[in-house]
Parts: C-alpha cells; structure tokens; sequence
C-alpha cells in the first residue's frame, strides 16, 4: 500500500516551482520597489497558503499532519492578506511580517517532517526546507533594516531554496507512489 501523502507529490511541485519562479522575480529586479516586493510576496504567500490547504484537504483523515499544512496555510493566507491590504507597509514592517511568516512556516515544517519521518525514512528535504525558513526569519529579525536591495536578494535566494527543496521533496514522494518502498518506514493507514 502506497503512502497516502504521496498522492500529493504534485502540490509539492507547484509550490516549489512557484517559490522559484517568485525567487528569480526578485534575483533578476533586485532594485525592485518596495511596493512592488510587497505585492510578489503577498501574492507568493497568498498562492503558497492556499496549496497548503489544498493539501490539507486531500490528506487522509488518520493523517494527523493535516493541521500543521491548515496552520501553514492560514499563515501564507494571512501574511498574504496583510501585503494586500497594507500596501504601503514600511520596509520595517516587512521585513518583521516576512521573519513572523517565516519562522511560523518553518516550526511547522519541520514538525511536519518529524511526522513524515515516522513513515518515509531518509527524509529530509522537508526539514530543511523548515530550517531555512527558520534562518531567513532569524536574520531578518537580527538585521531588520539591511535596505530594500539586501531584503530582495535574502527573500530572493530563500524562495530559491525552499522551491528547490519542495520540488526535490514532491517528486520525491511521486516516486514513494510509483515505485518499490523498500529501505522506506512503514505506509500510512487507509483509512
């Protein structure tokens, strides 16, 4: 029997392939205006959040994961939201909504790898994924008024590593779905 998160290997797909897109937006104009940077990110938040939810809502109910991606994706939704209707939001502002975001998403990203460990072993594209969220919000936190071209480059690169883990985490998990599971921790229950 297939692990039932595998099913939604491809919402890992998207979502990395939209926080990678998001990161070359910023690499490519790193003298991006500040209410340029705040829209990207809250539309990035925003897209992000809801494939969390998304993939809450295909999770299978025994899964008890399902609250930590509901969680996450309030928080994308939310930190979304705010950019949104906040559009002059100071660099100040930003740089504390993009630490709180990153470092909610990151605690629950790795709490959800440490439930996904208990089923799929060797995994940990998930883990870091949270660890760099957490490292982004640390810095921002510890640097906050770095200026609107350091803020660019540091959100630039982050979405590039966290898309290219998500990737590297969704096709992953399609593979877990196709292929043998040997050397893999145990399926989850059906139902």
């Amino acid at each position: 029997m297939p692990i039932l998160i595998a099913r939604n290997w491809w919402s890992w797909v998207v979502r990395g392939l939209v926080a990678i897109l998001f990161g070359l937006a910023t690499l490519t104009w790193p003298g991006i205006t500040l209410a340029a940077l705040v829209l990207l990110f809250g539309a990035y938040a925003f897209v992000d959040g809801v494939m969390a939810i998304v993939s809450m809502f295909r999770a299978p109910v025994a899964f008890e994961r399902w609250v930590v991606l509901l969680l996450e994706g309030i928080a994308g939704i939310l930190a979304g939201i705010v950019t949104v209707f906040w559009p002059g939001i100071t660099a100040l502002s930003l740089v504390i909504l993009i630490a709180a975001w990153a470092l909610v998403t990151g605690a629950f990203k790795i709490a959800a790898a440490i439930r996904l460990r208990r089923h799929l072993t060797h995994e940990w594209f998930l883990a870091l994924s949270g660890a760099a969220s957490l490292i982004l919000g640390v810095v921002f936190l510890l640097v906050p008024l770095a200026g609107a071209l350091a803020i660019s480059l540091y959100i630039g690169l982050y979405a590039v590593v966290i898309g290219v883990l998500m990737m590297a985490l969704g096709f992953r998990l399609r593979r877990w779905e196709h292929g043998p599971h040997t050397g893999m921790g145990e399926p989850l229950p059906s139902h």
